[in-house]
């Protein structure tokens, strides 16, 4: 795998926490953490480099929209890079709009929003009324990349100081395609800046049809950045990115009720324990050396008898 790897952290206190184990480890945060933070309280400075992301898949899924206007969204950024150091953000996602069909249309709305298997739905999002026909995918899916590559020329209006990246949103491969023109029909010259985020992958990360989409992006001359993909995905394609991120290390943990022996915290999994994130990230980015002892985990107790290979689960819930 050559594509930089960006550990994603379930807390924000880990960008400026002093721990050897993070020297030279890209950290990865959501905007949905740091704004639980009040706004009044000033963050420590950052000791490692970060990216943010907008936190885009929870508003959707949770709530069909985004709640926070796109000034709103660049003052807070502003306010987060300001505060953690310039220097320290390597770069930050706009609001952009997942493609999934379950993001779109919707799923297990009888669960009612609280309940993690809910999908609200962007009906309201794509300008349905009650009683309209529904959009077909094709249609859905360019009113969400059209939404999607508007919000990014407005931020970098907004805020041209701050380190946006363009990302790019679809369903097939197409519509990726599609999605490379709409940014070349706006003047953005997507060969040209830093990174760009490849989104909607996530769930579907390790198929043959992201394989080739990630494929043809990159042959288009694009540093790519696979937002959520995991290691199945980066032994098919890590080579053809520039850079990825995952969390998948805490779900892991808890659904599989990992605790690391070494661990003395009195949580009964590692999913949000430091040294368990930095041992996954260790097997993530460093090649195993042979007969050197890895950390020691407990034997998994699902029924598949799962251990580490289980640690890169794709976090999508049955139906």
């Amino acid at each position: 795998m050559k594509a930089r790897f960006f550990l994603g952290i379930p807390e924000p206190s880990w960008l400026w926490k002093p721990h050897p184990g993070l020297d030279g480890v890209a950290l990865f945060v959501s905007r949905a953490r740091l704004a639980r933070r009040s706004p009044n309280r000033v963050m420590p400075r950052a000791l490692h480099d970060f990216a943010l992301d907008s936190g885009g898949f929870t508003e959707l899924k949770k709530f069909g929209r985004w709640r926070v206007s796109a000034a709103e969204y660049a003052a807070e950024v502003r306010r987060y890079r300001a505060q953690l150091g310039p220097e320290r953000m390597l770069w930050a996602a706009p609001q952009d709009c997942m493609c999934e069909p379950w993001v779109i249309y919707g799923k297990n709305q009888h669960l009612g929003a609280r309940h993690e298997r809910y999908f609200h739905g962007t009906r309201e999002l794509r300008g349905l009324a009650d009683g309209d026909d529904e959009h077909d995918l094709t249609t859905a899916v360019r009113i969400h990349q059209r939404l999607t590559v508007d919000n990014f020329l407005e931020l970098r209006t907004l805020a041209a100081d701050v380190p946006w990246i363009p990302v790019l949103q679809g369903w097939a491969l197409e519509d990726y395609l599609h999605c490379v023109r709409l940014y070349e029909q706006a003047g953005v010259d997507l060969g040209t800046v830093p990174v760009v985020g490849v989104g909607s992958v996530c769930r579907r990360e390790d198929t043959s049809e992201i394989a080739e989409i990630i494929g043809t992006l990159s042959a288009l001359g694009l540093r790519l950045h696979g937002f959520g993909v995991k290691t199945d995905g980066l032994a098919m394609y890590g080579e053809r990115l520039a850079s990825a991120d995952s969390q998948a290390w805490s779900y892991g943990y808890r659904e599989r009720k990992i605790r690391l022996e070494s661990c003395t915290h009195k949580a009964q999994t590692c999913g949000y324990c430091l040294d368990g994130a930095l041992a996954w990230y260790r097997r993530i980015t460093q090649p195993p050396t042979p007969g050197a002892p890895g950390p020691r985990v407990p034997s998994s107790p699902s029924p598949t008898g799962a251990g580490w290979e289980q640690m890169a689960l794709d976090a999508e819930l049955a139906a």
